[in-house]
């Protein structure tokens, strides 16, 4: 699970300690992919994934629309011949560092899946029915209007979900809902519970190559664990303020 890819000289889409920890600098980037393509690992998306894989297969994903998504990750991503799922927040198009509707459609038009990553990327385990179905079936029908295509798979906003969400997201008719819990997924997990694993800023090459290889997962999930405790016993607005002040 990527982010925002950094370019040098450009500005990020956010400046603050806990966004641009989940930037990931473009030299990282393209070393990271080169790996993948020297050990023979196959870049693909979420929905040729649940299609059918193959154990050398590696899903990439990227959240929130950033407009590096096109310009940068894109170029990469087709030079090698893998594909990608892009999660895109609605609402964030057309602002300052993120694709435009145009470039949306365009990243569609080279062939790389384009998902659904809300309207407005709030907190989903928080909203009432109204509200999850305008995040989660509005914004499906809003991409698909821009890109002309179908959009089959989902990304929570900051991982947070329950029941609900996969409900809706069910009845909105996705095929497919992606947590931010880090484990690996087989022909056996639920589709509308795939894990990821972020790659972040500080996420150095060994421990990349460990993360593809499906190790060091276990401490992943212990530390998933403690936030999602730590986000029902406080709350997300409390969580999410108390994380901010420790980050800077």
């Amino acid at each position: 699970m990527y982010h925002e890819i950094e370019l040098p000289g450009r500005p990020m889409c956010q400046t603050e300690a806990g966004y641009v920890r989940y930037v990931v600098q473009a030299p990282a980037f393209h070393a990271q992919l080169q790996w993948l393509q020297n050990n023979a690992w196959r870049g693909i998306s979420v929905g040729q994934a649940l299609e059918a894989s193959d154990p050398r297969d590696i899903v990439i994903t990227f959240d929130d629309g950033c407009e590096t998504d096109l310009i940068a990750a894109a170029p990469l991503l087709r030079g090698l011949g893998y594909n990608a799922t892009f999660y895109i927040t609605v609402n964030f198009l057309g602002k300052s560092g993120y694709l435009s509707r145009p470039q949306l459609r365009e990243l569609s038009d080279l062939g790389f899946e384009i998902g659904c990553h809300s309207m407005t990327h709030p907190h989903l385990n928080d909203l009432s029915p109204a509200d999850l179905r305008y995040e989660i079936a509005g914004a499906k029908q809003a991409l698909e209007q821009i890109t002309g295509r179908a959009v089959g798979h989902f990304s929570c906003p900051g991982g947070r979900w329950n029941r609900r969400v996969v409900e809706v997201a069910k009845e909105a008719g996705y095929s497919s809902l992606a947590t931010s819990h880090a484990s690996v997924n087989s022909s056996q997990t639920d589709s509308f519970l795939l894990g990821r694993v972020v790659v972040m800023r500080a996420t150095d090459q060994p421990t990349f190559q460990k993360i593809c290889q499906g190790q060091g997962l276990l401490l992943m999930r212990l530390r998933d664990s403690s936030r999602a405790f730590a986000k029902q016993l406080l709350g997300n607005t409390f969580y999410d303020r108390l994380r901010a002040r420790l980050l800077r």
